[in-house]
């Protein structure tokens, strides 16, 4: 497996002709799958609207997550913005005049122990408040779905309107569709920090200019805590690890996606499969891990199984970062763009091997490329979609601790709606910053 051990990102860079502004309405710092989507609606509102990207559309996690587009298995509070998400993403293809991959293939959790099973049946009551299609599976009724399934199994959960996309299809269609309606993306062009006058937004300063605005969005996923630490903000933000692989395309296993306990796979639009460890991450100690403990302890406490702790030279790396500078020095994203961790070879050797002990058709993959992901999370798992009551015109819509992909076209039209002054799509307050 070693030798096909990469860190690369799944996408690649798009030549960007885009001349800079002097002046936009709106300006969104990232292009990933919030940022775009974001912008596409604001765009057909008819707002001019500027996306700066430090590197290139969908570098970092918009292009390196799993792929999942889900209801099922979410924070209640993430449940109406996950509903609101799967209609546009229904509509995704023809909104975009592009392929973003979107199926509606189903989603199956399995469930080891009868506890396992009590948790999701607990979940089930509150999402059928809601109308989602999810059914708790019996043992006879999950073997009869997945027939090559192996090894002793409680039951599961099943919903049938979740699905897939392509991540690297995704946010390049949805960023295509922006510029079709006159939105402007700058491509390798950082953000330094933001201006104000009078304690509200001014404009944007870049490593190009100056661009004047009204309204900035941080869809800045990992780098938020960063970004705001530069302008007086504390941003409770931290980064965990992931490590996912694709297969080359193969013939036997469901189209549909699944995931246990340790694995999880769904089926690419290239015939292979993007397979991971599901709670299996790893996380950097870093500087921010004790100033923000406090904060993440009920979640590590919680959740920490999910999580592999490791000390190393990030530590001493974001020691010596720079937290503050100036609009006319260069800023610690110009010198590191991309977020490329390397992946972690062990976790995927156990998730594969995990795989291939429940659905043994797995056990002749070929792996076509590994990667590594940077992932944004907050203390709750949710994220925080608000705008800044310190510094009117600035919007956070960061900490989607892995979840950002499934819910993005919906997070980018709750943005659009903050920004323009219109009704939300889904209700604020489970989105809030004052929660943290």
């Amino acid at each position: 497996m070693s030798e096909q051990m990469t860190s690369s990102s799944p996408t690649t860079a798009e030549a960007d002709t885009s001349a800079m502004p002097q002046r936009a309405d709106v300006v969104i710092i990232g292009g990933g799958i919030i940022g775009c989507t974001a912008g596409l609606f604001l765009a057909k509102r008819g707002l001019s609207v500027v996306i700066c990207e430090k590197a290139h559309i969908a570098c970092e996690q918009s292009s390196r997550n799993w792929g999942w587009v889900r209801k099922m298995g979410r924070d209640p509070s993430e449940i109406p913005l996950s509903l609101a998400s799967a209609r546009l993403w229904a509509d995704l293809n023809a909104l975009t005049g592009r392929e973003t991959g979107f199926r509606q293939t189903g989603i199956h959790y399995l469930c080891k122990t009868a506890g396992e099973l009590q948790k999701y049946a607990d979940w089930l009551d509150i999402a059928q408040e809601h109308g989602i299609d999810s059914a708790l599976l019996t043992r006879k009724q999950l073997s009869e779905a997945l027939p090559s399934l192996t090894g002793q199994w409680e039951g599961g959960l099943f919903t049938k309107s979740d699905g897939r996309a392509e991540p690297s299809l995704a946010t390049p269609a949805i960023a295509a569709a922006f510029r079709a309606q006159g939105g402007v993306i700058i491509e390798h062009c950082a953000v330094r920090t933001v201006e104000t006058a009078g304690g509200a937004v001014h404009s944007v300063v870049t490593e190009q200019g100056e661009i004047r605005c009204n309204t900035v969005v941080l869809a800045t996923g990992a780098w938020t805590r960063l970004f705001c630490g530069n302008l007086g903000i504390d941003f409770p933000q931290l980064k965990v690890n992931g490590s996912v692989l694709r297969t080359k395309p193969m013939q036997g296993p469901p189209e549909c996606a699944v995931a246990g306990n340790d694995f999880a796979f769904r089926k690419r639009l290239d015939g292979g499969y993007t397979i991971a460890q599901k709670n299996a991450n790893l996380a950097q100690i870093v500087p921010d891990s004790f100033r923000l403990l406090f904060q993440f302890l009920p979640a590590f406490r919680s959740e920490g199984n999910e999580i592999r702790l490791r000390f190393g030279q990030a530590f001493f790396h974001e020691l010596a970062m720079a937290k503050c500078w100036k609009g006319d020095e260069a800023a610690p994203f110009e010198e590191l763009r991309v977020l490329n961790p390397r992946p972690s070879e062990r976790i995927l050797r156990e998730g594969l091997r995990n795989l291939s002990r429940a659905f043994p058709e797995f056990a002749g993959a070929e792996i076509a490329e590994t990667w590594g992901c940077a992932i944004d999370v907050t203390p709750d798992a949710v994220p925080a979609i608000d705008a800044v009551r310190s510094v009117p015109g600035l919007i956070i819509a960061s900490g989607f601790s892995g979840h950002g992909f499934g819910i993005g076209p919906g997070a980018g039209h709750l943005v659009a709606d903050i920004a323009s002054g219109t009704t939300p799509v889904v209700p604020l307050d489970p989105f809030r910053l004052d929660r943290f």
